[in-house]
């Protein structure tokens, strides 16, 4: 049982790791390599325009995070043509079919990139080529491999002349359409080819040799060589998939939110929210389902009071089917000294009157925590994209209060539960100040807190979320608010939203959190700002350009008519930007 997952970058644990195992195998099965050319990879990944090839790395692994193969292509945006650098399996799971999947997943990025075609190089099965029997039918058989997909070497060329005349087993230059028939020009073929010799060869062919070699092909279209090995026509296969598996969004929707479901006028947060989004993004090939794993307490005590969670849990199950209770009693001035009476306790742990506690919040909210904290293992066993969708939300959920209809912070918990494996930002969108998050990681620099809303002069919780709250002690400037006007369009938010990105990336953190409100929409009836359809999209594209590993955790948005809409925009663009070219 295997993966196939695209690595981005050095930064996560499990990264890092698959890199240098990725490493061990360039060094035992390339030996001419130099290794300063394998120890360059972690720095490909990371500055394409250095090595003027946008690298991307693609490894089967299983889940114990070992290594089965990988495979390298290089991408040339300008030129639109992609070049495969390496595919390998580890020596003793040659023939097991790892190959062909790391090879298909190439094709399906390929396609998505929309290049021209990949470009790559195969040694010779030609005995004037290669003289050794023993080598060319391991090079023959690698020919074959390739042809099943319908690439063929190019031919009536002189790139396989040897740079040293008298040199064995010069390669071919083999050329993969995608199944399309689309004729290879001349033109393009001969930019392509010089920017292959002349970036990856640059140290071993001289600028004559590349002229030469570039010269040659003369022939428009340009010529493959017909097929040798398999005689299936490239146009009877099936074409790559659309999304690639590995790329689809992880979505997680708990079953038990629905229980939570307070049947008073005026009560906006319902179960309804739920399923209207999930109508929008279900039959969507972006996502993929997979269930909520089930965690301890623990990782809910590790952000939140100890007496106010068993407070919680204790008013929950003494309450009736049906029954509320709503604080009325605020004793903050003596909050060292909490009431006895359990509906007067409310008010000592709630900051707010409308948010009640009945027998379902506290089941409801666990749930939520499990959705995000299988979201968040997702991310540290080498996953990119998680989306909890959760109800009740969380981010009003302080260390010790609940409130604004939240009672555990899901997406706090999530970020604990990540930050002894790397820093963790925390980027918060909803309409209302993300309060929970900032209480909770305000004194600590391992978390950083953004959060975009409305100025709490007008817009709820309004004690907190000014632009002066930085953060205290070692957390000081690790806390980022920007709050805005009461009447914001779309090129006015994302204004803040590129300030917020740009403290993300100086954080350079290891995983992102986005807490997503959807009451940024126009006619939210708990918002007053305007965005639209297409905002939410390229708001969500920008954030993918982030290219971090992300979990997303619903949160505000109560406007039935565009919730599912705006929702559906915001992943199209977060997926676009995170797989998109640069």
């Amino acid at each position: 049982m295997f993966r196939i997952r695209r690595i981005f970058d050095n930064v996560r644990t499990i990264d890092r790791e698959e890199i240098r195992q990725v490493q061990a195998i360039l060094k035992e099965q390339f030996h001419l390599l130099p290794q300063k050319d394998i120890d360059k990879l972690p720095d490909m990944l990371l500055n394409p325009l250095k090595h003027r090839f946008r690298a991307i790395l693609f490894v089967a692994d299983n889940l114990k995070g070992d290594v089965l193969g990988f495979a390298l292509l290089l991408h040339d945006q300008a030129l639109k043509f992609c070049y495969l650098d390496f595919l390998s399996a580890a020596k003793e799971l040659t023939g097991r079919g790892i190959g062909g999947f790391l090879y298909g997943r190439v094709r399906d990025e390929a396609l998505a990139l929309k290049s021209v075609g990949i470009f790559f190089e195969c040694l010779p099965d030609d005995p004037e080529l290669s003289r050794d029997p023993e080598i060319r039918k391991e090079n023959a058989a690698r020919l074959s491999f390739y042809e099943r997909f319908g690439a063929r070497p190019i031919a009536g060329t002189a790139y396989e002349t040897p740079v040293k005349p008298g040199g064995d087993n010069p390669p071919y230059l083999v050329f993969d359409g995608l199944g399309r028939d689309n004729p290879l020009r001349r033109s393009v073929t001969k930019r392509i080819v010089r920017a292959i010799l002349s970036r990856k060869y640059r140290k071993y062919c001289p600028k004559d040799y590349i002229d030469r070699v570039v010269a040659s092909f003369r022939e428009d279209p340009v010529r493959l060589r017909k097929p040798q090995y398999i005689r299936t026509p490239v146009s009877d296969r099936k074409p790559a998939a659309v999304v690639a598996e590995d790329t689809k969004i992880l979505l997680i929707a708990g079953n038990k939110h629905a229980i939570h479901h307070v049947r008073e006028r005026g009560y906006v947060e319902s179960p309804v929210r739920v399923r209207t989004i999930l109508k929008e993004i279900e039959h969507l090939e972006l996502f993929r389902r997979i269930p909520a794993r089930h965690f301890s307490e623990s990782h809910i005590l590790k952000v939140h009071n100890r007496k106010y969670v068993s407070y919680f849990k204790k008013a929950c199950r003494l309450l009736e089917p049906g029954e509320s209770i709503y604080p009325y009693v605020f004793p903050i001035r003596n909050a060292a000294r909490p009431p006895r009476e359990t509906a007067v306790r409310a008010g000592y742990y709630c900051i707010d009157t409308f948010t009640p506690l009945n027998g379902s919040a506290y089941l409801a909210a666990r749930e939520a925590v499990d959705c995000a904290l299988t979201g968040a293992r997702r991310l540290w066993e080498g996953d990119l994209l998680v989306y909890a969708l959760v109800r009740p939300p969380g981010h009003h959920a302080e260390r010790g209060a609940f409130g604004g209809f939240c009672y555990f912070n899901s997406a706090a918990v999530a970020a604990e539960f990540l930050r002894p494996s790397g820093p963790v930002a925390i980027l918060d969108l909803d309409y209302h100040h993300g309060n929970g998050q900032q209480e909770i990681f305000y004194r600590r620099k391992s978390v950083l807190t953004v959060s975009i809303h409305g100025h709490p002069r007008f817009a709820y919780p309004y004690f907190n979320g000014f632009e002066n709250e930085r953060g205290q002690g070692v957390g000081r400037g690790y806390n980022l608010n920007l709050p805005l006007p009461e009447e914001v369009e779309g090129r006015r938010y994302r204004k803040a939203l590129d300030i917020a990105l740009r403290k993300i990336r100086r954080f350079k953190p290891s995983y992102l959190i986005v807490a997503l409100g959807l009451d940024t929409a126009k006619g939210d009836p708990t918002g007053t700002w305007m965005l639209g359809s297409k905002d939410f999209e390229e708001n969500g594209r920008r954030i993918g350009m982030l290219k971090l590993p992300t979990l997303v955790v619903q949160e505000g948005g109560y406007n039935h008519r565009n919730l599912g809409v705006n929702a559906r925009h915001f992943f199209i663009g977060l997926h676009a930007g995170m797989h998109g070219a640069v």
